[in-house]
């Protein structure tokens, strides 16, 4: 493999502001010219819109079954039974409370709702809601694995009943792809979300992978909308995005790059921690790395420090474990890990697999091989795309793997994200780890109830992954979202679920 490109954090911002230059303007061209806020014709209060620029367009026609659900409930147009706190628990939404029996839970529906058609919510518009979803093919991911039935059990009351007893059930009805709609979107073999949703918007409009157009909706159940409405536009060249804010032809920017954030005026730049961790890998079933003291000496020669400062620019978390700062109770409860002594590595030779469709990774594992090498051993890397590299990693052909991972999937719970990775049969056992300490500590935690008691049977699970030096992680991301001067309540949500809500507004 060549070598990759020593780039430093300065370069690379003097690099990137004479490129956006020369191109910001093509990608720009017209993005919000039929917005409500230009000086000429912009409204005031309750009159102003919302100009956002998103990093994604959609995938799948703003399906809630897809992740473009997490675009309705980002503009808040789709609202879900259940949604969750900072820390991750259960909170009412369409739903006012929850009972468990069993394998079923009952949930009791809020009055008063009424989907943006006008049409009352009534428990049958949840059933079918949830019912496609859970025979969906391919199901929603917050539903793999999961065997799920519902009913209506009253006018305004629904049971949802798993095979097996799921103490997640209602952090699960929380994931956006699980939004109820009104019976107009389920029309024809895909699901439109168009004037459907329950929220303080409603979708009025959208234009494919151009743009989106939201109104206030004056019937909102909840608080009126302060915005009029929003404007989405999807540009997703990060330095576009990045200009858009900074010659204010944007209110909004999602997905700030590291590169473009120090470009910005500070005000205008939020950060916020993310459930997201970058994790070195160490194959544990074949190669160099089977030896735990070899693990050890990996883990001992690499430098967070310089991980956070060289590559981020500043702008991540060292990673004191799997856990991090977007889960603030981790930390709290954690104590200190016991690990094998390190052995010198004498030469030992590895590869380290990453992938490019992360900006930061390659150059991660660039620094990550000088340190490597600085300790002794012999180091390749293998840099490839992300389709490209995944069946490779997953067959456990390289000796470790640099991999940004989300630490809490769509249920706000982190257990199944450890099982996936560190259990003997997890799907994405990068590690081929089979450890059964680890497996009793996965398990425990994924049958406990959640509370304080299932953070802690957390806590202990990640601490027996540790304890193997199966993994190594290195730093947790952060969300980087520009707000213009006048924006007034943006959402700045680690689980990047909320963005407008009804408090937002432009002054």
């Amino acid at each position: 493999m060549s070598p990759l490109p020593t780039r430093t954090p300065a370069l690379r911002r003097r690099i990137l502001a004479l490129t956006a230059a020369a191109t910001v303007s093509a990608l720009l061209g017209g993005c919000f010219a039929d917005g409500a806020n230009e000086a000429d014709g912009g409204g005031e209060g309750d009159d102003r819109r919302i100009r956002v620029a998103m990093m994604q367009p959609p995938r799948s026609g703003l399906s809630p079954l897809s992740d473009d659900a997490f675009k309705l409930s980002r503009w808040s147009t789709a609202e879900t039974l259940v949604r969750l706190d900072r820390d991750g628990d259960a909170l009412p939404s369409l739903a006012t409370g929850w009972r468990q029996q069993g394998r079923t839970w009952t949930f009791t529906l809020r009055q008063g709702v009424t989907f943006h058609d006008g049409t009352p919510l009534t428990a049958a518009d949840v059933v079918r809601s949830l019912s496609t979803a859970a025979t969906a093919s391919p199901k929603p991911r917050i539903l793999d694995g999961v065997d799920l039935t519902v009913r209506a059990t009253g006018p305004r009351s629904v049971g949802v009943t798993t095979a097996a007893p799921d103490p997640l059930v209602p952090h699960r009805l929380s994931s956006p792809q699980l939004s109820i709609l009104a019976a107009k979107a389920y029309r024809g073999r895909t699901v439109d979300p168009v004037g459907a949703g329950t929220g303080p918007f409603v979708l009025v409009r959208a234009q494919g992978t151009a743009s989106a157009t939201l109104d206030r909706y004056d019937r909102y159940w909840g608080a009126k909308a302060k915005a009029a409405g929003i404007d989405v536009r999807y540009v997703p060249d990060g330095t576009a995005r990045a200009a858009a804010l900074r010659s204010g032809e944007a209110d909004i920017v999602e997905a700030v790059p590291v590169s473009q954030a120090g470009l910005l005026d500070p005000k205008l730049v939020t950060e916020v921690p993310m459930p997201r961790t970058n994790t070195l890998y160490l194959n544990t079933g074949r190669g160099t790395f089977r030896d735990p003291a070899l693990r050890a000496a990996a883990r001992e020669a690499v430098d967070t420090r310089s991980l956070v400062s060289g590559v981020y620019e500043g702008r991540a978390d060292r990673a004191g474990g799997l856990l991090g700062p977007a889960l603030p109770w981790a930390a709290k409860l954690r104590t200190p890990v016991r690990h094998t002594a390190a052995t010198a590595p004498k030469g030992a030779r590895i590869t380290i697999g990453t992938f490019t469709d992360r900006a930061e990774l390659p150059e991660v594992a660039q620094l990550l091989q000088q340190q490597l090498r600085k300790a002794g051993f012999e180091v390749e890397l293998d840099v490839r795309e992300y389709a490209h590299i995944e069946a490779d990693a997953l067959a456990g052909k390289f000796d470790a793997f640099v991999l940004s991972r989300a630490t809490v999937l769509d249920s706000g719970d982190p257990a199944a994200y450890l099982y996936s990775d560190f259990a003997g049969d997890g799907s994405f056992n990068l590690s081929q780890l089979s450890d059964p300490a680890v497996d009793a500590a996965l398990t425990t935690a994924a049958a406990t109830a959640t509370g304080e008691a299932r953070r802690k049977a957390v806590v202990a699970a990640e601490a027996a992954v540790l304890a193997t030096d199966a993994a190594v992680p290195l730093l947790h991301e952060r969300v980087i979202q520009g707000d213009g001067a006048n924006v007034v309540g943006a959402a700045h949500d680690p689980r990047e679920r909320e963005l407008v809500t009804a408090d937002t507004h432009v002054r």
